[in-house]
């Protein structure tokens, strides 16, 4: 078994390979003068099981083709196999037709990566679950449940706790943190107008008084999270928290998130934090390497991975 880092989130890479007790494989990432990205591996891996560790985050298209590369630079070496460890997808949002004459991009993404040589891909929570449709290699999916479960039971303990999901396509993803957590839950009912842009438009169920959690994949502007903490205060919750996998914060997301009424958002380091991040008063970021590693290490044993949710 070898693990592979690219650039986008060493840290996480790093973190994986302890939790392992594995060496990071000696390889160059590297750019030419010019920006074009050349991969070299220092280590014989021929017939090798490989893990290639490598967010597709920001900036989302360099890292795409780090991740390519390296995948092909790993076929032409003959490892054995190949694991694409993916822990944020990037062009998850682009799922389907969004209008006429848009692409799906998802899709081609998920393409590019079976052609570059990927033997199965390690991802985590995805945007919509069926893009581990739009892949013809075996796609393991893994899920925050169990981890936000325990951090919720470790912070909020002995207080009057209720799962929010922000919109109704999360309801699936609030219901099992809920159900772990043998707790109510409660739907944001929002429109959206434009991309970026949401308003709240309802809360449904009963709020008040209760210490109210919101659950969510993606955290990008913040613009929908700040909008329905909001309305949950408006509602008479005694506190609105957020629990979001994937820390996008593009833009000033997190100054908006520092100036809104969020007690505390909680994010993975699926993405890497931005300094921004690291300073401000109301976010907080977990780990997720040793979900990771004790994934690859069921996969690399062929034992179960969906065991790990049971």
């Amino acid at each position: 078994m070898k693990i592979v880092a690219c650039n986008s989130n060493r840290p996480l890479a790093e973190a994986v390979a302890a939790a392992l007790a594995l060496p990071l494989t000696r390889a160059s990432v590297r750019r030419f003068a010019d920006m074009e990205i050349f991969v070299e591996l220092h280590e014989n891996i021929r017939g090798e099981d490989v893990f290639v560790i490598q967010s597709t985050s920001y900036p989302a298209n360099d890292n795409l083709m780090e991740l390519l590369i390296t995948l092909d630079a790993l076929r032409r070496a003959s490892a054995r196999r190949i694991t694409a460890v993916i822990p944020y997808f990037g062009y998850a949002r682009q799922d389907r037709k969004s209008g006429p004459r848009t692409p799906i991009s998802a899709k081609l993404v998920a393409n590019l990566i079976t052609e570059a040589g990927a033997n199965r891909v390690l991802t985590m929570d995805l945007h919509a679950a069926q893009i581990q449709g739009f892949f013809d290699i075996p796609v393991d999916n893994l899920f925050t449940a169990p981890l936000f479960g325990r951090d919720i039971q470790e912070r909020y303990k002995g207080r009057d706790v209720m799962i929010v999901s922000p919109d109704v396509g999360g309801v699936v993803r609030a219901r099992a943190v809920a159900s772990r957590l043998n707790c109510d839950l409660a739907i944001i009912d929002k429109r959206r107008e434009r991309a970026g842009i949401s308003e709240v438009m309802n809360v449904i169920g009963d709020v008040s008084g209760r210490d109210c959690i919101l659950l969510d994949d993606i955290v990008d502007s913040g613009g929908t999270l700040c909008n329905a903490a909001l309305a949950l205060i408006g509602q008479g919750a005694r506190s609105a928290g957020v629990y979001v996998t994937h820390g996008v914060l593009s833009g000033g997301a997190v100054a908006r998130i520092a100036s809104s009424p969020i007690e505390m958002m909680t994010i993975t380091d699926s993405i890497p934090a931005t300094e921004a991040v690291r300073v401000a008063g109301n976010l907080r970021q977990v780990t997720i390497a040793p979900l990771l590693a004790e994934a690859m290490r069921r996969i690399s044993d062929e034992s179960s991975v969906s065991s790990l949710f049971d």
